[in-house]
């Protein structure tokens, strides 16, 4: 099967050709025929099986008739990330050479002007994310009468993500006649309500779930103690990788993210980040500066974790595996693609054992270890011990100098002479010093206070062991009326 025999237009089919797709995907096969008909359809496939296409494609035949007014956009793309938004903005451009549509990316991190500049134009396609396009919708600047079709993209990321209560105002202020293209990896409880309440009579195409891993991709797991000995590890492995072009390095905490970066930079090695906390132009000169070359690394959370196309990514590393094993399919599915030959390695501590038997279960294999085992890893040890003074340095300055605090957690440090400054030494009379008044020693503050370091892990619940002074405070009570 072509793309010609799916019943796409002219322009479309030799936009595609030029591409250099020739084939279909078994979505975009079945998707396509059903949404060129204006039948609603409810599509369960993972990230990467070629769904942006399976909606772009029969969007574009259909709006070679019409025109879009000012505020009234014709179509509709909800994303949950900014990244994923760009990247069908990308995909319209690419399929859409050769209509004269307009195109508007309605996202966050972009100052409001511009793309309300581009709204009063008149919009074909509007690609939004949910806040963004609601914070319009609510200064009056956009209307959602007018939306032929709308699609609501990766549903189960936006249930994660806390986007549902928008997604279903949004639904309701577009007209009730439009078409309806919903696409979602799993369907949770929440999903399932929303299909019901906001389809009418889908088209059901369900794709086989990507629980198995590329072949072209050689898995591994990496045991190491945590803190400075798991960014030691990781160290280790990227200047031994073979084959190496460049990677992505994957960590749980946003906040981790920068503390990685900053790490690798210190350490020699050419590295950008992405989160979700970095405003929009920062996000993509990190992205263009990796997909150039211009850094080898870069250190990301789950926002790239899926849909994010970055070709030709030889390395994957896991540096804090993933709570959802989903996630790790997503994850090393940046590498090895189009048929080529990737590595993804997970460095493991001994509080990932469990996530690692989620993620065996779902793939429904066993992922070798590369070279020592948890069991032959001490709780704080790495798996090659290499040279840290840097990392102890860096301790020291995070860490509130705790070298210097001395073996006995209970020896007290007395406080320094209290010196009069130079100028009130000189007016004062030789022969009236004055007298050095010692101070108490200062007990060691609770561990819950101390400045802790990046490596400290763990949780403090409520207010440590430490008690604020105003709830030692006696409390005075009322006097009795009198009878």
């Amino acid at each position: 099967m072509s793309f010609q025999d799916l019943g796409l237009s002219d322009k479309v089919v030799q936009a595609v050709e030029t591409s250099g797709y020739t084939t279909p995907t078994p979505i975009q096969a079945e998707a396509i025929p059903h949404a060129l008909k204006g039948r609603d359809i409810l599509g369960i496939a993972q990230t990467g099986t070629g769904k942006t296409a399976a909606f772009t494609l029969p969007m574009l035949s259909r709006l070679e008739q019409g025109r879009a007014r000012a505020r009234m956009p014709r179509t509709l793309i909800l994303e949950p990330t900014r990244e994923l938004a760009a990247q069908v903005e990308e995909a319209f451009i690419k399929y859409g050479a050769n209509h004269k549509l307009n195109v508007a990316l309605l996202i966050g991190g972009v100052a409001f002007g511009e793309q309300e500049t581009k709204i009063m134009r008149g919009v074909d396609v509007l690609i939004a994310t949910p806040g963004r396009l609601l914070d319009f919708f609510e200064r009056g600047k956009l209307l959602l009468t007018g939306i032929e079709i709308l699609v609501i993209d990766e549903a189960d990321r936006m249930l994660d993500m806390g986007f549902i209560p928008d997604i279903e105002k949004i639904c309701k202020l577009v007209p009730f006649t439009r078409q309806t293209l919903f696409f979602s990896a799993t369907m949770p409880p929440e999903i399932t309500r929303i299909t019901e309440q906001f389809l009418q009579n889908p088209i059901r195409i369900e794709i086989a779930r990507a629980a198995s891993t590329t072949p072209t991709i050689t898995q591994g797991l990496v045991a190491s103690g945590p803190g400075a000995a798991k960014r030691e590890t990781l160290r280790r492995l990227i200047r031994d990788a073979e084959n190496f072009k460049n990677a992505i390095i994957f960590s749980n905490r946003k906040r981790d993210v920068a503390l990685l970066a900053k790490s690798l930079e210190r350490h020699g090695f050419s590295v950008g980040s992405l989160h979700g906390d970095m405003d929009q132009r920062a996000r993509m000169a990190s992205l263009d500066a990796f997909r150039n070359g211009d850094v080898s690394l870069i250190v990301c959370s789950d926002v790239a974790a899926r849909g994010l196309d970055i070709p030709e990514v030889s390395h994957v590393f896991n540096f804090d595996v993933p709570t959802h094993p989903e996630d790790y399919v997503h994850r090393i599915g940046r590498t090895g693609r189009a048929g080529r030959l990737g590595t993804a390695l997970s460095i493991v501590t001994h509080s990932d054992t469990r996530y690692i038997e989620d993620i065996e279960k779902l793939i429904e294999r066993k992922i070798d270890w590369t070279g020592k085992t948890l069991d032959q890893v001490g709780e704080g040890e790495a798996v090659e011990t290499a040279p840290r003074e840097r990392d102890r340095g860096r301790d020291r300055e995070r860490g509130g100098r705790r070298q210097s605090r001395g073996a006995s957690s209970s020896a007290s440090v007395p406080a320094p002479e209290r010196r009069p400054a130079p100028q009130a030494a000189e007016r004062r009379p030789a022969s009236s010093p004055q007298p050095q008044v010692a101070r108490p020693p200062r007990a060691e503050a609770p561990r819950s206070y101390r400045h802790a370091s990046e490596d400290d892990d763990v949780a403090v619940v409520g207010l440590g062991d430490h008690v604020p002074s105003f709830l030692l405070r006696p409390v005075k009570l009322p006097r009795a009326k009198a009878q």
